[in-house]
């Protein structure tokens, strides 16, 4: 959570919105009080309270949670987010599973009107979820990589000081 926007995720939020065809697409991450925006596409908020969440709903399944039309939807009627900014009326959210089995956010899409996606659509969406797992993992490696390397260089630093004090 927290960390920097990235291009790689910013590019698979903007992917979602032009194959979902919505003005909102998002890459959440959830903990245990709000909903962290990793990669946000025509929304200028990063987070939102885990409570109003609609993410929150959506890491509770393996599949797609989707809203066709949040005002028909008794779950989500007088939510803050429905009936104010950003009046979100569609959503369609694919979960985040780590390899571990842990849901931690998700890939979605928002539209301020009612809205059904295609199958195509769904099947994508899952992709696009899949592929940030995909993403997490090799940056996962890439950090534990960088903080090995980093760990052997001291070492070698510091057997080549030893070696030095010893021959002086």
């Amino acid at each position: 959570l927290d960390t920097l926007a990235e291009k790689e995720y910013d590019d698979i939020a903007e992917l979602a919105a032009y194959i979902c065809d919505t003005p909102i697409a998002l890459i959440s991450l959830i903990d245990g009080e709000r909903q962290w925006f990793k990669s946000k596409i025509g929304l200028d908020i990063n987070e939102t309270h885990r409570d109003i969440a609609f993410c929150a709903h959506a890491i509770l399944g393996e599949d797609i949670f989707n809203v066709p039309d949040s005002s028909l939807d008794e779950r989500f009627q007088d939510n803050p987010l429905v009936t104010g900014f950003p009046n979100v009326k569609f959503y369609a959210g694919a979960p985040i599973i780590t390899p571990e089995g842990y849901s931690i956010g998700t890939i979605c899409v928002i539209d301020n009107s009612p809205k059904t996606l295609n199958d195509k659509q769904i099947n994508a969406l899952k992709s696009l979820s899949r592929n940030i797992v995909s993403l997490l993992e090799l940056r996962l490696k890439l950090n534990e990589s960088q903080n090995q390397l980093q760990l052997i260089m001291k070492t070698d630093n510091k057997n080549k000081q030893i070696e030095k004090e010893r021959i002086e």
